[in-house]
């Protein structure tokens, strides 16, 4: 198919009998929006689907190599020995760590180049077998627990195999990951549109035409108007990426208008990579346009230290739902025998690019409590969209006392896990209050929620909502793995003592 960039310069205005398609007038300013056109079925796979099978299955591997190694050369395996134990853990701790920090199972990278695939694989076998050479020899004293020989040969050809014929064939099928708006109906636009349904890993959520355009019936998605419906858009539409496939000698003043709106709202976006049509020459580094866009974010791209973060959340969601598993018990059987009503809460929030799930929580509040919230409007206590009193009347005595200590977030942890939100991050806001939000507070959105974040250590409900988004904004631009580890370490006290809590 004909890349896209190859034909910017054609692009031109189009009219005939689509020009009476929806969005190709401007009185459709201020109109509730289209309902968006039914998700394409790719298959039935969710998104990552492939890439969590494809780690389980490696980790297998792993241990399979290695009695397999140990087999082949002729030993036995002795299963009551603790240090063969202790060098599968080691094994399959290293594989995992090594591959997150290498993005090797990253669901946004598995249309990687197979080279690609192949050197990373590589790397992370001469990685393992390294470890395990350092681990038998300082710990298990060289003693032959297993055979390392052939273990680096069969797992790298298991790996490299499986993920080639396999797993590559798998994420063929899963759903896209992400939503795209696309900015422009010309050429340029609906050969964009096309081209993400054939790569198969963005949706297209819809189309705003320019102003001098007019509607082609032939775009792959709904047209929902104008650009300078954009902001009205990005507010009510969850998206993820925003393609502006405009001309600049033809729509460069919108095309502006569109990039300043995409960073106040935190929103990636991308422009054409070429502005000129071109027909032998190529770009010398063709994986950095290899849609023939240029893709900016409004914060520093850190996929590997990312990759660090989403494991740290799974190790750390998991094995403190299992730690904290007889306090969980407890809190569930005292709810239940305190007060009427279910043991959990269920609550609707905004989570990454605007997108909403299902929070949990410990329910700490009487059973009607959403209704009895609009007779104590009057006594929010919070400056902001923001709903908080601190003697609420509506929370029962457990309630309170679990709320103190921010017990009731404990479920939460269910949340990160399946990755819904992280442990820290900024917190995930209720639909109504992101409703009321100004363009710059929902960049907020483009990160992923979490448990804690910089508001919960700095007085939490005794600063404003403005001085609280700041903050947020401040952890969104400054963001480290060594920022969350300190905001972690500072949330304990916040917690044991209670402070600041309501």
């Amino acid at each position: 198919m004909q890349s896209p960039q190859l034909v910017q310069a054609d692009t031109q205005p189009t009219t005939g009998a689509a020009s009476g398609a929806p969005g190709s007038s401007p009185e459709m300013k201020g109109m509730p929006l289209p309902a968006p056109s039914p998700k394409p079925v790719r298959g039935r796979l969710a998104p990552g689907f492939a890439a969590r099978l494809n780690l389980l299955v490696d980790l297998l591997l792993v241990v399979a190599s290695l009695v397999g190694s140990t087999l082949l050369m002729g030993h036995s395996l002795q299963l009551g020995n603790l240090d063969l134990w202790l060098l599968l853990g080691v094994a399959g701790l290293g594989w995992l760590l090594v591959g997150t920090a290498l993005c090797l199972y990253d669901p946004r990278f598995s249309d990687r180049a197979p080279l690609d695939d192949l050197a990373l694989v590589s790397i992370t076998v001469v990685s393992i077998t390294g470890v395990l050479y350092l681990e038998r020899l300082l710990i298990a004293g060289g003693m032959p627990v297993v055979a390392l020989s052939f273990f680096p040969l069969l797992l790298w050809l298991s790996v490299v195999g499986l993920r080639q014929v396999v797993f590559r064939r798998l994420a063929v099928r899963e759903e896209p990951l992400d939503e795209a708006l696309i900015l422009g109906v010309g050429a340029m636009g609906r050969l964009t549109g096309e081209d993400l349904l054939t790569r198969g890993r963005r949706r297209v959520t819809g189309y705003l035409a320019f102003s001098n355009e007019q509607t082609l019936s032939a775009v792959p998605g709904p047209v929902l108007g104008k650009v300078e419906r954009l902001e009205e858009v990005l507010c009510q539409v969850p998206v993820d990426i925003v393609y502006i496939s405009g001309n600049v000698q033809k729509h460069g003043q919108e095309m502006q208008g569109a990039i300043k709106l995409c960073e106040r709202f935190g929103i990636p976006f991308a422009l054409p990579a070429h502005p000129f049509r071109m027909d032998r020459a190529r770009p010398e580094d063709s994986h950095a346009v290899a849609d023939g866009y240029l893709h900016f974010v409004t914060h520093a791209p850190a996929p590997h230290q990312m990759a660090i973060k989403r494991l740290f959340d799974i190790i750390a969601s998991a094995a403190a739902l299992l730690a904290l598993s007889p306090l969980l018990v407890t809190v569930a059987l005292i709810i239940k025998a305190t007060s009427r009503g279910p043991i959990f809460f269920k609550q609707q929030r905004v989570g990454l690019h605007g997108k909403t799930f299902n929070m949990l929580k410990f329910r700490s509040m009487v059973v009607n409590a959403e209704e009895l919230k609009a007779k104590l409007e009057a006594m929010n206590e919070q400056t902001g969209p923001v709903f908080k009193i601190k003697n609420d009347p509506r929370i029962t005595p457990i309630g309170r006392f679990i709320r103190k200590y921010s017990i009731d977030e404990l479920p939460q942890l269910l949340n990160v896990l399946r990755g819904e939100m992280s442990v820290v991050g900024p917190r995930p806001p209720l639909p109504k209050e992101v409703e009321k939000y100004a363009a710059w507070q929902r960049r907020r959105l483009s990160v992923r929620p979490g448990l804690t974040c910089i508001w919960q250590v700095s007085g939490r409900n005794q600063i404003s909502f403005e001085e609280w988004m700041y903050l947020d904004m401040q952890y969104i631009d400054n963001w480290t793995l060594l920022t969350d580890l300190s905001l972690i370490l500072k949330t304990v006290p916040v917690v044991v003592t209670g402070r600041g809590a309501s």
